[in-house]
């Protein structure tokens, strides 16, 4: 297959990248800075000079392969306090590249989310979050989750679409996502925290587990599925911190509700989710088991505590 791939230069993509071109597939990856370019000509993919934020040169792209990968999401604008403006531009061009896949039967793969995605009493699965709650219309991070329900509706016109939730830490060597966020934090304020007991569970996946999924999801997943790209079900926080803790020699303590955002800056309002996911639909689906490291395992490695 030639496959589009948009992010595919970012932390998942860069992993993306190679499992594809190894299973004998082209790719084309959208790279938006010279130097991205030159990533991915390395890698040995061919590379597309665009953004995002042109919805017609990504409709050309996706008409001009077999399947898009959608990694992209402008997580800089997001994070910068404008959500509603990224979440804006990935409807925008999820739009463009599903109106060019019509009728085709050619695969789009969505990247979404799953913090946040809570059932009481147990872990959720990819059957949950289908249906649009008021939380969809009334918070801006909730266009996100909009999008991804759309894109499951594009196999009514004939896209074999799926989404491809992604837990809040994608982990392996070289991440600068939450994680690496935790542990900068910990040095700064001398004990690495966690809110209330820390009992909270974060799902979690290794990097090239990912990257796998999201291969077979172009390969072969179902039109309209729901993927979860989980290895870790959910790990308690307090063990997140310890394992921090351990290696900075540090204490693992615990930090009040109310302070969490002080302690930990925009990422208080997340520490605290309790948010256990399970792959088991998608396991038996696509055939797909994780083989990398657990994050804790992950964290007894060096590479989450090199300093610069």
């Amino acid at each position: 297959m030639r496959i589009f791939v948009t992010g595919a230069s970012g932390w998942i993509g860069s992993a993306v990248v190679p499992e594809l071109l190894g299973a004998g597939h082209e790719v084309v990856g959208l790279a938006r800075s010279e130097a991205s370019a030159q990533r991915l000509e390395s890698a040995g993919a061919q590379v597309l000079r665009g953004d995002v934020d042109d919805p017609d040169g990504l409709a050309k792209a996706a008409a001009d392969t077999d399947g898009v990968i959608h990694l992209a999401f402008q997580h800089e604008v997001a994070f910068g306090g404008n959500f509603a403006a990224a979440a804006t531009a990935d409807r925008r061009a999820v739009e463009a590249m599903g109106a060019a896949l019509a009728d085709s039967d050619r695969p789009l793969v969505l990247a979404s989310g799953m913090l946040g995605l809570t059932v009481p009493g147990r872990p959720a699965t990819e059957d949950d979050g289908l249906v649009p709650g008021a939380e969809i219309w009334a918070n801006p991070a909730g266009l996100r989750a909009a999008t991804a329900l759309f894109t499951l509706s594009l196999r009514g016109v004939g896209v074999r679409s799926s989404v491809l939730r992604l837990p809040p830490t994608v982990h392996g060597d070289g991440d600068s996502g939450f994680v690496a966020t935790f542990v900068a934090i910990a040095r700064q304020k001398g004990v690495s925290g966690y809110v209330g007991e820390g009992t909270n569970r974060w799902p979690a996946v290794h990097r090239s587990d990912a990257a796998s999924l999201a291969r077979l999801a172009v390969e072969s997943a179902p039109a309209g599925s729901v993927l979860h790209a989980v290895g870790d079900e959910g790990v308690p926080f307090r063990e997140i911190a310890g394992a921090i803790g351990r290696h900075l020699g540090l204490p693992a303590a615990s930090v009040s509700p109310a302070d969490a955002v002080e302690h930990f800056g925009h990422l208080g309002h997340f520490v605290a989710l309790d948010s256990p996911a399970t792959a088991a639909i998608t396991r038996e689906l696509l055939g797909w088991e994780p083989t990398g490291p657990s994050l804790i395992e992950d964290l007894a490695q060096d590479h989450y505590f090199r300093v610069a």
